[in-house]
């Protein structure tokens, strides 16, 4: 198990705010992801237009994850249309 750290920006409409928050933990929870926190980072205006979406919601997670359960995750990610962006990154000790 190695760290990372999990940028996810979604709708900022609230019903599709929760639902892609629910999906994501789910995501998290079918790889195996251990010591996961999250922290809301808010409401904010993108630099461009995502999806024709002007406002993001940005959570980041800090947690543990097998590096071969990566790819798979960045996956779901990529297929879950309620995620607008993403990015997985390796936190260096």
């Amino acid at each position: 198990m190695r760290p990372y750290e999990i940028v996810v920006v979604l709708p900022s409409e609230e019903d599709q705010f929760q639902k892609g928050k629910e999906a994501v933990a789910a995501d998290l929870a079918q790889f195996k992801a251990a010591d996961t926190k999250e922290e809301d980072m808010g409401d904010r205006i993108l630099a461009y237009p995502i999806r024709k979406k002007e406002r993001g919601h940005y959570i980041l997670y800090r947690t543990n994850l097998d590096p071969q359960s990566v790819i798979p995750l960045e996956r779901a990610f990529k297929l879950n249309t309620s995620v607008l962006k993403y990015l997985l990154v390796k936190v260096e000790a």
